[in-house]
């Protein structure tokens, strides 16, 4: 019961710091002013940013749900991991440590949405915030790829939830969009102050993030791969 809530309070953690993370941060913030641009109500404007928060959401849970679920639905493979987990996920997360405290250097380009693509999402209205915001989730740059492939999927394969925590990392994603959704509503002013102060924060969240999962990854070496404590 203990490994589920620290496994549910991690995942969301997970979610939040990717969506705070600069590069999801910044295509959240142009895909909602992009969609403003033919939008005028405040209302209006408010729900963009929802609906853009849900595709972007459902997009994060579904594809954890497909890769955790496949994993475990195959019992070999499913046996493997779950015997060597622990033993496994030392090491990664020390890498993704390093790689959230700038470290390590992982080259992925987040795919550019096209003019055309950006053009027929405007041409849907609301429904193309919720385009913009699948293509967006799919376009992972390195900090959200580690924390997506590095240590949520991990983590659910090692609490055996292929469903509950990919969805709470999809939902934790959401949070601060929904938030900036409402700032732009009142006004871009307050949007810029808001975002360089959320920029300001996440580095040190980040940092200090980075150096619990190494001290956390160094535990896990110490005790299942050297039997220390044991």
């Amino acid at each position: 019961m203990q490994e589920l809530i620290i496994g549910v309070l991690s995942a969301l953690w997970l979610g939040i710091l990717t969506s705070i993370s600069p590069c999801p941060l910044a295509t959240n913030i142009a895909a909602i002013s992009f969609i403003d641009r033919r939008i005028g109500s405040t209302r209006t404007v408010f729900a963009t940013g929802l609906v853009y928060t849900l595709g972007r959401m459902l997009t994060y849970a579904i594809l954890g749900i497909l890769i955790v679920t496949s994993v475990l639905s195959i019992p070999q493979l499913s046996h493997i991991l779950q015997k060597y987990i622990n033993k496994i996920l030392g090491p990664i997360l020390i890498l993704v440590g390093m790689v959230l405290l700038e470290l390590i250097k992982i080259n992925i380009s987040g795919s550019a949405v096209s003019a055309k693509m950006q053009k027929r999402a405007e041409s849907l209205g609301i429904a193309g915030a919720g385009l913009l915001g699948i293509v967006f989730a799919l376009s992972f740059c390195p900090i959200s790829a580690a924390l997506f492939f590095g240590s949520l999927i991990p983590l659910s394969v090692k609490c055996s939830s292929g469903v509950v925590l990919p969805a709470l990392y999809g939902i934790g994603t959401a949070l601060p969009v929904l938030l900036f959704a409402v700032l732009l509503a009142l006004g871009a002013k307050s949007l810029g102050k808001a975002f360089d102060k959320l920029t300001q924060i996440e580095r040190w969240i980040r940092r200090i993030t980075g150096v619990i999962f190494i001290l956390i990854g160094i535990y896990y070496c110490l005790a299942y791969v050297f039997n220390v404590f044991q």
